[in-house]
């Protein structure tokens, strides 16, 4: 499975800066007048939004970010959409010291598959006290409108810390942050083989095509942040082999680096 509907479709339109929305127009939680930090599940992803996102949520600090959650295909062991195994995930997971909440969905998934193994987990954490969902999106109206409607069901509101963003400014300000990240998955109508495996650095950026956007918001390209201000150590690893799936998009492997290399990087 791939994006949810319409991850190809319409722009912003102007909700204003506030990256709530209507729901909650301060992000804050009051009892007796008294501002308390509100819990939240983060929708993680793995790739440079979600680092950028998870960054500014922390910034505010009006946010208890409880734990990430991440979409995997079984079959692969996998995350879904960017391709890495989930043994780098996990690593991400230890390395940003959060828990990890995986949502494990079949190669074959249907929407309301995904939506039912999703609504799963969101209703355990409703039950700890959690109201809201951080996601990473940056400028589709209608990803952002499916999202808000499907929380809702559930009595949860959606947070987009990055929501209306410029998206070359939201790209440079991930590397002026001191986030690294590499390109796992191309989609070959967009973009060339040669640009997967490459670092998500200045050089990259300035090669991108005129009518690729600078985020891959529309699923140009996807990554896998490795290092950061938010990590307490980075992650190694090696690239692997390219592969053409689904006659479209090229996946390069990511090998995680012998545990002993691991350990060398944080004395």
């Amino acid at each position: 499975m791939r994006k949810p509907p319409g991850a190809h479709g319409r722009k912003p339109e102007n909700r204003g800066s506030n990256p709530l929305g209507p729901a909650n127009k301060n992000n804050k939680v009051y009892l007796d007048g008294k501002v308390m930090t509100e819990k939240v599940v983060f929708m993680w992803s793995g790739g440079k939004d979600s680092a950028l996102a998870l960054h500014e949520i922390l910034k505010t600090g009006n946010c208890e970010v409880v734990a990430l959650m991440t979409t995997l295909t079984k079959d692969y062991d996998r995350v879904s959409v960017h391709g890495f195994q989930r043994v780098l995930l996990e690593q991400q997971a230890v390395s940003l010291g959060f828990p990890l909440e995986k949502v494990l969905i079949s190669k074959d998934a249907r929407l309301e598959n995904y939506e039912f193994e999703v609504r799963k987990g969101l209703i355990e954490f409703f039950k700890r006290g959690v109201s809201s969902v951080v996601f990473g999106d940056v400028s589709l109206e209608d990803v952002r409108e499916y999202r808000e409607k499907f929380l809702s069901k559930l009595n949860m509101k959606g947070i987009f810390p990055l929501w209306n963003r410029n998206t070359l400014k939201v790209a440079h300000e991930f590397i002026s942050e001191g986030f690294k990240a590499v390109i796992t998955c191309v989609d070959s109508k967009c973009l060339g083989k040669e640009f997967v495996g490459r670092i998500f650095d200045w050089e990259f950026i300035a090669e991108l095509p005129a009518n690729v956007d600078p985020c891959g918001e529309n699923g140009e390209f996807h990554s896998f942040v490795y290092d950061g201000p938010l990590f307490n150590r980075r992650i190694l690893f090696n690239l692997g082999k390219t592969v053409l799936r689904e006659n479209r998009f090229y996946y390069c492997d990511l090998m995680l680096s012998p545990p002993a290399k691991q350990e060398s990087e944080v004395q």
